[in-house]
């Protein structure tokens, strides 16, 4: 069975930590979660190659996550991008659910 690659760029702080929980717990069995970690000269060179350019940040499928592109993790974002759901449901194929109300729910709270 193929599954969905899920990276992680973390730098170790409890942010990070964090969020590797919370990708823990919203990865599916479909969902192969690589932590890695940022003080490897090897995974800094893929991750600028990814566009990362702060911690804690995630990849999905090659493509880093439009939450970590800025403002920092989101968890709906990342289920959008395909987190927690098998290949068979591939975000590309659908799209994503509005937002509950107008302020941002992100990982870091209110219009984070």
């Amino acid at each position: 069975m193929t599954k969905r690659k899920i990276e992680v760029f973390s730098a170790g702080c409890t942010v990070c930590e964090d969020v590797i929980e919370m990708i823990k717990r919203a990865a599916c069995p479909s969902c192969e979660v690589t932590l890695h970690d940022m003080n490897d000269i090897n995974v800094a060179k893929r991750a600028r190659d990814l566009g990362v350019r702060s911690v804690p940040a995630v990849a999905i499928d090659g493509r880093l996550a439009p939450c970590c592109t800025g403002a920092g993790v989101d968890e709906p974002a990342l289920r959008a991008a395909g987190l927690g759901q098998s290949l068979a449901d591939s975000p590309r194929q659908r799209t994503a659910a509005p937002r509950r109300g107008a302020a941002s729910t992100g990982f870091f709270g209110p219009n984070a």
